[in-house]
Order: structure tokens, then sequence, then C-alpha cells
């Protein structure tokens, strides 16, 4: 498969799985075991708004390379059918070329998915203290 020839929604849809797998994999290994919490705790990283908050950091703070960014943008701009009600086309349009991202980086380069995916933990466990 040549993963540089899928298009956004393709990657999109693998990097959900991969994403959402990771990130309940973690909540995990941090201790939570009750279903019901790890629901909820799972929502805090996989919602389409925390992903599009996450792609934000991640260009802003320059931590992507610009091909990186290019899968993103391959991802955000694909042609999108259905939007969910419970967000703005441009906050899921974000999120989808997040999930872009994360599939392209688990198809082609994993170590880097995995820093990728660190950073942005350490960046949510510290916007998470400031708020406690």
């Amino acid at each position: 498969m040549d993963y540089n020839q899928l298009n956004g929604l393709s990657l999109a849809y693998l990097g959900d799985a991969v994403f959402e797998l990771t990130i309940r994999e973690y909540l995990l290994n941090k201790g939570y075991t009750k279903v019901n919490v790890l629901n909820k705790r799972c929502v805090e990283y996989t919602s389409g708004k925390n992903q599009a908050l996450f792609i934000y950091f991640l260009i802003n703070d320059k931590i992507l390379t610009d091909d990186e960014i290019q899968v993103y943008k391959r991802g955000r701009n694909s042609h999108i059918n259905s939007v969910r009600k419970n967000i703005d086309i441009e906050t899921y349009l974000s999120a989808t070329g997040f999930e872009a991202l994360i599939g392209y980086l688990y198809l082609s380069n994993k170590e880097r998915l995995n820093e990728i995916i660190n950073i942005i933990l350490k960046w949510k466990e510290d916007k998470d203290s400031e708020r406690n």
C-alpha cells in the first residue's frame, strides 16, 4: 500500500482508530478501570473539539514538519458529506486533518507517531493541571 496515495479521508479513517486505541491504552495504564470513567476520559482526548485543539497546538508551536502539515491539510480539505450536529464544520475538518496525520504517521513512521502522541499527552496533562 502506498500511503502517499491514500486520500485524506482514508488516512483519517485509520487515524481515528489508531488514536482511539492509543488513548484507551494510555488511560488503562494510568489506572482507570471503570468503563464509564474510561469513556468519559477518552472523549476528553478523542472528541473533534479536542483533536482540533491538538492540531492547532502542534502547528502553532511548530512541532510538525512541512510534510506533516501537508498531510493534515490533505485531511482537512477532504470533501465531507456529513457533519455531526454537535460540532461546527471548521472544527470537524481540523479534527479530520488531525486524524489523517495520525493515520499517515501510523503507516509511515511509528516512531514519529509515538513522539507526536507523547507531546500531545504531556500538553494535555499540563493544561489539565493548570485548571486544577
